[in-house]
């Protein structure tokens, strides 16, 4: 899965497994289940934050598991191509044809050589809802090992 925009996450569950590492010798299946339900918590809050205008970045918004043994964590964002402009913003630029001698658009007066744009502000998704990690990681770790 190739993602244009993306910030990704690292839990380090070592503290947890020292503790199970007598029981289990490997990382619990609850601890990978906590890693995946706070990876999952973190995706859907991305896609709570992200702005909609026709729903296409919020839906692009995916999540996958990364790493093993010691370590475990995650990597989230979107595949749509602006989505970067959207997290951080665009600074003004000029908008020029690609393929016709002039640029026109319904309502415009007439068609013209360049728009000056005046950019755009950030719309941070991403960046929120991973620093979210820690208090999803805490909800679902205080849950490991009760049944």
């Amino acid at each position: 899965m190739r993602l244009g925009t993306q910030v990704s996450a690292n839990i380090n569950t070592r503290a947890y497994e020292r503790g199970l590492r007598r029981y289990f010798g490997r990382m619990s299946d609850d601890v990978a289940r906590a890693v995946d339900r706070t990876r999952i918590d973190v995706q859907n809050e991305a896609r709570r934050r992200a702005p909609v205008d026709t729903g296409r970045l919020r839906s692009s918004i995916v999540s996958r598991a990364e790493g093993g043994g010691r370590s475990v964590g995650y990597v989230i964002g979107s595949n749509v191509n602006y989505s970067a402009a959207v997290e951080y913003g665009t600074a003004p630029h000029v908008i020029k044809p690609k393929y016709k001698r002039a640029l026109y658009w319904p309502g415009a007066a007439h068609p013209v050589a360049q728009v000056n744009h005046p950019g755009t502000r950030p719309q941070p998704f991403l960046r929120p809802a991973i620093e979210m990690t820690e208090i999803f990681w805490r909800a679902h770790a205080s849950q490991i090992g009760r049944r």
